[in-house]
């Protein structure tokens, strides 16, 4: 693992740093899943403002446009501190920010530590149930914390900057694991109980948050989760940060500490499977008809004019397919040609991997047959809404290529297999919500 200020490693490519970043090159180093308590710091709404007005989604699906809305109605909103650059401030200020808030009663700390239970729910169904708490950092050797994303230096370093500047982790990284023993039923059993708090927020859920302070139970949430192993589902460059943060405190002599845990929400996928979207593509300089013409060297194509029914078939499809839009007709690519996977696909990989969609379209379609750089001037991405895509791309005159989600199974057994999905492959959620409950990192914050 390397030392990092700017001693984050240099130079390399996504795989070479992801590897050095999770530490998968290294000796294990021992310890199970591990989520402990934490003295939490939460918003007053009192001294802040309604809840649902000063958290957020996660600050990657933020951009400029809406932290400027975010912050007109009012300077207490969770962008002054996990995105302050966009709100015109530097990374020490929002250190500043947060200590000051502190001080002046907008933000409260947690008299005991706690693991905490959050809910995500949408008109009475819960979506999502598990345990926000201090997650033990793991070497991707160790196979308990498994990443199935590579991460770039250019993120880990921003947030690395905030992070160190602001001393704190400002929201939670979302993991799942294979439960279904004592921790679910603790968790289940709190959310029986008043919440804490709850609200119900612009993205259409109700969030709610209880606190579990009795450390009987906090010792039977350590006991089941020993043994078992966590796939990250988002906040693949957070954890990095917090690998890096931990290697720098490590590297300075200044031993155990805060810095080996960072701030996690782990979600029992056997009692909440998460919803796995599907993350499409859009390709603003390649015309639908070029697009489809090129395919059909190694594609069957089918083409449609009713958008729903060109989605369903796509998600009736057996095996790797993808549909292109953007012109007048939709057209469903299926059957790719043995050979043609055979000549481009990287044999280094696993034939699982070999297998995943979005591993065909950057090698077969992106790569070798529309010969586009992949890059994020030429490829587009829209989360989850295949009409959104399809809009976006005629809008430009380019070509959407709409895809089905990937499976959870497969996503866990590549990352188990120490590989990564191609980049952009996995869209999970709900996400939690950031500004529900942050974690200080200075060494009195977990007293």
């Amino acid at each position: 693992m390397p030392t990092v200020d700017d001693d984050l490693p240099s130079g390399l490519g996504p795989e070479q740093f992801s590897a050095r970043i999770f530490g998968s090159a290294g000796p294990a180093t021992g310890g199970g899943l591990d989520l402990a308590p934490f003295r939490g710091v939460r918003f007053v709404p009192e001294r802040a403002g309604d809840l649902a007005e000063v958290t957020t989604p996660p600050y990657d699906l933020v951009d400029d446009a809406e932290v400027g809305r975010l912050l007109s109605g009012g300077g207490h909103n969770i962008v002054r501190l996990n995105m302050p650059r966009s709100a015109g401030e530097s990374y020490r200020e929002a250190g500043e920010t947060l200590r000051r808030w502190l001080a002046e009663g907008v933000l409260t700390t947690d008299p005991d530590p706690a693991l905490y239970v959050y809910e995500a729910a949408k008109d009475g169904t819960v979506l999502q149930r598990g345990l926000i708490g201090a997650l033990g950092l793991r070497a991707e050797a160790d196979r308990v914390v498994l990443p199935h994303e590579n991460v770039f230096p250019g993120p880990v370093r921003d947030r690395l900057a905030l992070m160190a500047a602001a001393r704190a982790n400002l929201e939670p990284i979302f993991l799942v694991y294979e439960g279904g023993g004592d921790a679910a039923r603790i968790v289940d059993d709190a959310a029986e109980r008043e919440p804490l708090l709850g609200f119900r927020a612009d993205d259409g859920l109700t969030h709610r948050l209880w606190r579990i302070a009795d450390p009987a139970l906090h010792a039977r949430v350590s006991a089941d989760l020993r043994g078992k192993q966590a796939l990250i589902a988002d906040g693949h460059h957070r954890y990095a940060t917090y690998r890096a943060l931990q290697a720098r405190h490590h590297a300075a002599g200044d031993g155990s500490g805060p810095w080996d845990r960072g701030l996690s929400l782990l979600v029992d996928s056997t009692r909440y499977p998460p919803h796995l979207g599907a993350i499409h593509r859009v390709l603003p300089g390649l015309a639908p008809g070029e697009a489809v013409e090129r395919a059909r060297d190694a594609f069957h194509v089918t083409e449609f004019e009713d958008e729903n029914q060109a989605v369903r078939a796509l998600g009736e499809a057996q095996g790797a397919a993808f549909l292109l839009g953007g012109g007048e007709r939709l057209h469903l690519l299926t059957g790719p040609d043995p050979a043609a996977l055979a000549r481009v696909m990287p044999s280094e990989h696993s034939p699982r991997w070999r297998r995943l969609d979005t591993a065909i379209l950057d090698h077969l379609l992106v790569g070798d047959l529309w010969n586009v750089p992949e890059n994020e001037n030429a490829i587009e991405v829209v989360h989850d809404d295949p009409s959104a895509a399809l809009d976006r791309a005629r809008r430009a005159g380019g070509t959407a290529v709409v895809l089905n989600p990937l499976k959870v199974a497969d996503v866990l057994a590549v990352a188990n297999g120490g590989e990564r999905v191609p980049r952009k492959s996995t869209s999970f959620g709900p996400k939690p919500r950031t500004g529900l409950v942050l974690r200080l990192l200075d060494p009195e914050g977990e007293r």
